[in-house]
């Protein structure tokens, strides 16, 4: 039996099976495992995930799959999770001008040691299209993107080295599915260099689709079935500044201890040179010799000199701003740094760390994860990034239906709440951020506040050294990870001025525990919001390195309709009353769509 949805079938339970297997019938998505629960020690962990619709059960710990319908051919349409849309990609199709290879192709292959042969067997093809950087009909190379078997994505190459991949079709890694039941596999920056290594007798190659970027969210819908089993990884990368980009951030999703590093020597810079100039025998002995990541904490001149190259030719560089007005000169930021932010209960804090991450988030990709409590359930904090992501309050008839959805979807891809059913102890929530990283490419993680963790402080140990000891583990967490890591802590109790009957702003010495909060801190911030004038005050307090800023004050009014912040420059008199500001009622997605739009990922260079 099946039942119908939009014009497919989805699988039916089967109830006899369930009740065989053990899994209980009352629809939650998170149960006990039948399989191993009875021998683990955390008899807490619900690690078998069930989906109702396609009847299938996975253990995320035994990795034990169950089946529970009644048959086994399933068309199965997803559902929207949280009323997000499921993204739709178009179908590239045949072209109706498809040929083979020419002759001049084929020696271009040859000349660069690839045999036709190879290429072909590829589906490489010939095509002639219009290229967009040349506004004329060019002859093309064409190499087919496939997902188990289904083409999904193709990238043209002109003469000229001109690029182009499928509008609106799906970015995929090429070559994905040659990787998939493989222990080990290489990545590269370019189709020519995953050839190279299939000459050489390496089939467990991939290439990245749109040359060296670090936004690697093509990766994400392969990182459980296709990357995570992988014993080791061999990143080969370009030598030049954006392939060490790329290395770095590939490192930094899968791990310092599964990956190798492929160098080519003098005088090459890519797989593809390394074979015209040394032939198979060199790509060979270049993998054989792929080195590991620095052990972490131990460096020479030679283990960074790429990096050294690169500051000595351009210079200490500014880190990602937030665009907001006056404090862009105050601070910019970078990950593998630890922030910490603190404040007054209720003047904002974690408003304005929520701003800052969507607004790292719509400039430069950041995706954000968040271990913060005080907003479950979840569905309390969501409202309050969409109001900032629309430019409207969260409401029925104010907010439109399509802007609703547009927020959902955007949040959806972009942020994460970690609340582990297992505890909220520092090392279980690191342990679930690293895990967003992986799968996910996380830039900033925050944790808001300090005083919801689960501190448990050894007999015989102070807190102070207790405290040194956690931030420690966030600094190690941010440089390995390669994350911004933000902590929100509160101040001690403050006394009142009995004048002004204000809290004078807290410093990050008056943290309450340590002032380990302000040693140990790469960025240092102090929420201060003066009710009195109608201002919010941004106390940057400590910045470790002064090319990324130095300490100062900015003045943000509050849109209390959206959550925003707008910045402005306070009068300098008391007498002189605040200019009025204007309010920015945008919707920040399509300004980001725009943008985008006109950074298109249709245009891309290997």
């Amino acid at each position: 039996m099946y039942s119908v949805v939009n014009n497919k079938t989805i699988m039916e339970i089967d109830y006899n099976k369930l009740e065989e297997l053990d899994i209980k019938n009352d629809g939650t998505k998170k149960q006990f495992c039948p399989e191993c629960h009875a021998d683990r020690t955390n008899k807490r962990d619900k690690s078998l995930s069930v989906d109702w619709n396609r009847c299938i059960a996975h253990c995320h710990y035994c990795g034990k799959n169950f089946f529970f319908g009644k048959t086994e051919k399933i068309a199965y349409t997803p559902q929207p999770k949280n009323r997000q849309e499921v993204k739709t990609y178009k179908n590239p199709g045949r072209l109706a001008n498809e040929e083979p290879l020419d002759e001049n192709m084929k020696r271009w292959f040859s000349d660069r040691g690839i045999p036709a042969e190879v290429a072909e067997a590829e589906g490489i093809f010939k095509v002639c299209r219009k290229m967009p950087q040349t506004g004329q009909v060019e002859k093309c190379i064409v190499f087919p993107y496939t997902v188990e078997g289904k083409l999904v994505n193709r990238k043209y190459r002109d003469g000229a080295k001109n690029f182009m991949l499928e509008s609106g079709a799906k970015l995929v890694p090429w070559r994905i599915d040659h990787i998939r039941h493989t222990a080990e596999c290489i990545i590269t920056e370019g189709e020519m260099d995953a050839l190279s290594f299939l000459v050489s007798g390496r089939d467990e190659v991939i290439s990245v689709p749109n040359g060296a970027q670090t936004n690697l969210t093509f990766l994400d819908d392969f990182i459980e079935t296709h990357l995570e089993n992988k014993t080791r990884i061999y990143i080969a990368a370009d030598t030049d500044a954006k392939g060490l980009e790329l290395r770095n951030e590939l490192v930094r999703r899968f791990g310092e201890e599964k990956c190798r590093i492929v160098t080519y020597g003098e005088g090459c810079k890519d797989a593809n040179e390394l074979l015209q100039q040394g032939g198979v025998e060199a790509l060979r002995k270049a993998i054989a010799e792929a080195q590991e990541v620095p052990l972490e904490g131990v460096f020479t001149a030679d283990d960074v000199a790429d990096e050294l190259h690169r500051l000595f030719e351009k210079g200490l560089q500014k880190g990602a701003t937030l665009d907001m007005g006056g404090l862009d000169d105050l601070l910019s930021v970078e990950t593998g740094r630890l922030m910490v932010v603190t404040g007054i209960p209720g003047d904002g804090k974690s408003e304005f760390l929520d701003e800052m991450a969507v607004r790292l988030s719509l400039r430069y990709g950041w995706r954000c994860a968040w271990f913060s409590p005080e907003n479950f359930p979840v569905t309390l904090h969501h409202p309050k990034l969409i109001e900032k992501l629309i430019g409207k309050r969260f409401l029925k008839g104010v907010m439109s239906e399509a802007e609703f959805m547009a927020a959902v979807g955007y949040l959806s891809a972009n942020f994460f709440d970690i609340l582990p059913e297992e505890g909220y102890r520092v090392d279980t929530i690191l342990e679930k951020a690293e895990a967003l990283v992986r799968r996910k490419g996380i830039r900033v993680f925050i944790l808001d506040p300090y005083n919801c963790l689960e501190h448990q402080i050894p007999q015989g140990q102070s807190e102070t050294q207790y405290i040194s000891e956690f931030l420690e583990k966030l600094r190690s967490f941010a440089h390995r990870r390669r994350v911004l890591v933000v902590l929100a802590a509160h101040p001690t109790k403050l006394k009142r001025d009995p004048v002004t009957k204000r809290f004078p702003v807290p410093t990050m010495y008056e943290i309450s525990g340590s002032a380990a909060f302000f040693n140990k801190a790469d960025f240092g911030l102090a929420i201060e919001r003066d009710r009195t004038q109608g201002v919010t005050r941004v106390h940057v307090q400590k910045v470790k390195f002064r090319h990324l800023g130095y300490p100062g004050v900015a003045s943000f009014q509050y849109n209390t309709h959206c959550g925003r912040f707008v910045a402005f420059e306070e009068s300098k008199s008391p007498d002189i009353p605040n200019p009025d500001v204007k309010w920015d009622n945008s919707c920040w997605i399509m300004k980001n769509e725009e943008r985008r739009m006109k950074n298109s990922l249709l245009f891309v260079s290997s």
